[in-house]
């Protein structure tokens, strides 16, 4: 009598398992999409450029450093 409940927990994790599978592949596919939009190109061409855009300088660095006495 415990063979149809083995059945039907073996289908369900099956289709966990499937339902699984068609999210990850929908987020893949949607993904794809957004990163090969032509709307998005000129900020991902900004984007690209970022590791090599120089650190802005803060308030305290475009001052001159103050001197300090070494004394005692």
């Amino acid at each position: 009598m415990s063979m149809p409940f083995e059945i039907v927990s073996v289908m369900s994790s099956g289709m966990i398992r499937g339902l699984g599978t068609v999210v990850v592949f929908v987020a893949f596919v949607g993904l794809t999409l957004w990163v090969f939009n032509r709307k998005r190109n000129p900020e991902f061409a900004e984007a690209r450029l970022l590791p090599f855009a120089d650190e802005p300088l803060s308030d305290d660095a475009t001052q001159e450093p103050e001197t300090r006495s070494t004394r005692p």
